[in-house]
C-alpha cells in the first residue's frame, strides 16, 4: 500500500525515473502555519548529490505545495505537494531489461505484478521518500506546537566502525538528551555526533567506494518530550507502530528499542526501570530507561530511542555472476549513479517516519480524550 497513517495520513507517489515524486497528506489540523520554507530543509538532507559519500545524481528536490494552504496557514483539506525528477537517466538502467538485479526488487515486483518499471527500482526506489520527509516535515512542526517533541537522528555505525551506544551507560543517555540536529550536521555528510569515530567512518564509505563496492550502516534516533498515553494496547503498541514505519524504509533490515538485544543478558531485578515522583515535571518518571520510553505499547514520557541497521546498498559496480529473467547464466555490471552507503542520507528519513507515526498517535488519543470529556 501507498498510504501510511490512520488519522494523520500520508500517500505517496512517484517512481525513481518518472517526471515527479511527491504525496498527499491528510489529517493535518486547521490554522497550522506552513510554507515550503518549513518542508525544504528536510529534504534538503534527504537529496543525492550531497558529497562524495552519496550518489552523484544531481537533484535539487525542490518541493511546491500544491493544495491544503492558503496564506501560509493550514485549510484542514488534503495538502499535496511536488518534487520534480530533474536529472533523469533512464538509459542507464538497460540492463534490467535482462537481468534482475541482486538483492533488488526487480524479481519480486515482475513476479508479483507480472511488469516492472524499466528504468531504477520504481516504487522500490528510495526516491519514494522524498514524499515521507516532506509529510513528515509537517508532521514534526504540528509535533512541536503540541508537546516541543524533538526528533533527532544520527549514524552510530558504519561497517565495522561503531560509537558507543551501550543502553545502561549514563554517557549515552547524555548523548541522547543533548545531541541536536545542529550537532548531528556539523560532522559533516557522514552525520555521526562522535568525532573520533566520525573520521573513520567516512573512510570506511570511502575504502569500499573505491572498491566499487557498498557498506551498510545504523542510525540511532531519539525523541524528547513525547507526551505520555501515546500508542494502543495489543496490536498497535506504539513501538509496534515505529518498528512498521522503519522497516518500510527501502534498505532497513532491523528495529531495537531500549535495551534491544543488550536487555537479555541483564536479570530484572536490574533491567526494570523504577519510578520517582519528579517535582519539576510534577509527575511520576522513571530512574532508568531500558524501556526506550514505551511501556505496554503506550508512551510514559521518557525519551524514546531505538537504532534502525541499514544493508549495504543493492547496487554496485562490480561485475556480479547472476541470471536473466528467463535463466541464462550471466555477468552484471549494473550502471548508474549509486550510494556507496545509504546510512548518511537515511537520517531525515528516520526522522520523518518517527514524526508520522507520532502525530498519528497524537491525533488518536486526542479523539478518545474528546470521548471521555463527553461521557464524563
Amino acid at each position: 500500500m501507498s498510504t501510511f497513517g490512520t488519522l494523520f495520513r500520508v500517500t505517496t507517489y512517484g517512481e525513481s525515473h518518472c517526471k515527479s515524486v511527491g504525496c498527499i497528506v491528510d489529517g493535518v489540523p486547521p490554522g497550522l502555519t506552513l510554507d515550503e520554507s518549513d518542508i525544504q530543509p528536510q529534504l534538503t538532507r534527504r537529496r543525492p548529490g550531497q558529497s562524495k559519500l552519496s550518489t552523484p545524481r544531481n537533484e535539487k528536490d525542490k518541493v511546491e505545495i500544491q493544495s491544503g494552504t492558503e496564506f501560509k496557514k493550514t485549510l484542514g483539506t488534503p495538502i499535496s505537494m511536488i518534487v520534480k525528477n530533474e536529472d533523469q537517466r533512464p538509459h542507464d538502467y538497460s540492463e534490467m531489461d535482462d537481468y534482475p538485479r541482486p538483492s533488488h526488487a526487480d524479481f519480486t515486483y515482475m513476479e508479483k505484478y507480472h511488469l516492472k518499471a524499466s528504468s531504477g527500482g520504481g516504487r522500490a526506489s528510495a526516491r519514494e521518500t522524498i514524499g515521507r520527509v516532506a509529510a513528515g516535515a509537517i508532521a514534526e512542526k504540528f509535533l512541536q506546537q503540541i508537546s516541543n517533541v524533538e526528533i533527532v537522528a544520527f549514524v552510530s555505525q558504519i561497517g565495522e566502525v561503531k560509537m558507543d551506544r551501550n543502553p545502561f551507560d549514563k554517557n549515552f543517555h547524555h548523548l541522547l538528551n543533548t545531541i541536536t540536529r545542529d550537532k548531528v550536521d556539523a560532522t559533516g555528510p557522514i552525520r555521526c555526533p562522535d568525532i573520533e569515530k566520525a573520521p573513520l567512518m567516512v573512510k570506511e564509505i570511502e575504502k569500499y567506494r573505491g572498491q566499487m563496492d557498498s557498506i551498510g550502516g545504523v542510525v540511532t534516533c531519539v525523541v524528547r518530550n513525547v507526551p505520555t498515553g501515546l500508542g494502543e494496547p495489543c496490536f498497535d503498541k506504539l513501538e509496534a507502530m515505529l518498528a512498521h514505519a522503519m522497516l518500510s524504509i527501502p534498505a532497513s533490515k532491523g528495529f531495537e528499542i531500549g535495551s534491544g538485544f543488550a536487555g537479555v543478558e541483564i536479570p530484572g531485578s536490574k533491567h526494570n526501570d523504577p519510578f520517582f515522583f519528579d517535582k519539576d515535571s510534577n509527575r511520576l518518571r522513571t530512574v532508568t530507561n531500558n524501556s526506550g520510553g514505551i511501556q505496554g505499547g503506550i508512551s510514559n514520557g521518557e525519551n524514546i530511542y531505538f537504532s534502525v541497521p541499514f544493508k549495504s546498498a543493492a547496487t554496485i559496480s562490480q561485475e556480479q555472476h547472476t541470471a536473466t529473467f528467463d535463466g541464462k547464466d550471466g555477468v552484471l555490471a549494473a550502471k548508474g549513479r549509486h550510494d556507496p552507503s545509504v546510512t548518511p542520507r537515511a537520517i531525515p528519513i528516520v526522522e520523518a517516519m518517527t514524526a508520522l507515526v507520532l502525530a498519528d498517535a497524537v491525533l488518536i488519543q486526542k479523539s478518545r480524550e474528546f470521548g471521555m470529556n463527553v461521557v464524563h
